[in-house]
């Protein structure tokens, strides 16, 4: 093919002077392997409720089932009480001789999901969507999280005077760790671990044995 045929089409398609769009290999995905689970957050930067507004409104673009549009959202800043969430949560249930998160690393700001409707398989589907779209809205911006499911329900509906029962939280902040994710074969076990240096491994099974033949 002649030099420069590429970029001579590509004028004629789209216009002279016309930038070229590249699409990197690295876009979403890279997106994806960031956005990991942190269980240490760095002190010294403060989440801003502003923050997570911009997290919480992309629930407003994405899917919902049947559409019913049932999750909210309780924001939670080192001012308005983060404090109490830390004391009634549990995080690296995996990693218990740790007692994670460490002294002087713990986050401080939360999003609290909510139903307005009791949990079924709907709401579900829905608090696993939105979880997984603010967390990757919280990469995109430099930020980093987690979804915590240990928490004591009660105290956290009596503390923030929740009109709904609380399914899930979303730690949010400016994570304090190293996490890398380690190909495995789905034999192997899949529990996440840390080394000697405190580098945290997540096990993930090769995409080519997730496919049924």
């Amino acid at each position: 093919m002649a030099d420069g045929y590429l970029e001579k089409r590509y004028e004629e398609v789209f216009g002279k002077g016309a930038k070229k769009t590249i699409v990197k290999h690295t876009g979403i995905e890279a997106l994806f392997e960031k956005n990991r689970s942190y269980r240490g957050y760095k002190k010294d930067f403060v989440v801003k409720r502003e923050m997570l507004e911009r997290i919480v409104a992309v629930n407003t673009k994405i899917a919902s089932a049947k559409n019913q549009q049932v999750l909210r959202f309780k924001l939670v800043t080192q001012e308005t009480g983060a404090d109490i969430i830390v004391q009634n949560m549990k995080l690296g249930g995996l990693l218990p001789e740790l007692h994670l998160p460490f002294e002087g690393t713990e986050p401080e700001a939360f999003i609290i999901i909510c139903s307005t409707i009791p949990e079924n398989k709907f709401v579900d589907i829905d608090l696993g969507i939105a979880a997984q779209s603010m967390l990757l809205k919280a990469t995109e911006m430099g930020l980093n999280g987690i979804m915590i499911g240990a928490f004591n329900k009660v105290k956290i509906t009596e503390a923030f005077h929740l009109p709904y029962e609380p399914l899930l939280m979303l730690a949010i902040g400016k994570g304090n760790e190293k996490i890398k994710l380690q190909p495995v074969n789905k034999e192997d076990k899949l529990a996440y671990y840390r080394d000697e240096k405190g580098i945290q491994y997540v096990p993930k099974i090769r995409w080519e044995q997730l496919i049924i033949d």
